[in-house]
């Protein structure tokens, strides 16, 4: 999902490209706690990204949000929580 950002240079579109892939793995299959990973992926993306470009740890061309990073950021790394959780899940029913 990172290289759509490359493709598509409107940060309002591919964050609706984003909750469109967040919507549908919700709709085909929704697991417990997955609302939850979503939440704290988000939340800890809005924080931890507030503060590495406010301490100039990190600088971003695109700042549709709030003037600081793309909007589509914190939508992308929740989307990344939840695949972690679903991979280290479907791994440890597999092999524990």
């Amino acid at each position: 999902m990172i290289g759509l950002a490359v493709f598509v240079e409107n940060d309002h579109v591919l964050t609706v490209i984003y909750l469109g892939v967040i919507t549908i793995t919700f709709v085909v299959k929704k697991e417990r706690a997955d609302l939850l990973i979503l939440s704290v992926g988000f939340l800890g993306t809005l924080i931890g990204e507030y503060l590495f470009v406010s301490t100039g740890i990190e600088t971003f061309n695109r700042t549709s949000f709030m003037g600081i990073f793309p909007l589509w950021l914190p939508f992308l790394w929740s989307y990344i929580f939840l695949a972690m959780k679903r991979v280290s899940w479907t791994l440890a029913k597999e092999y524990l």
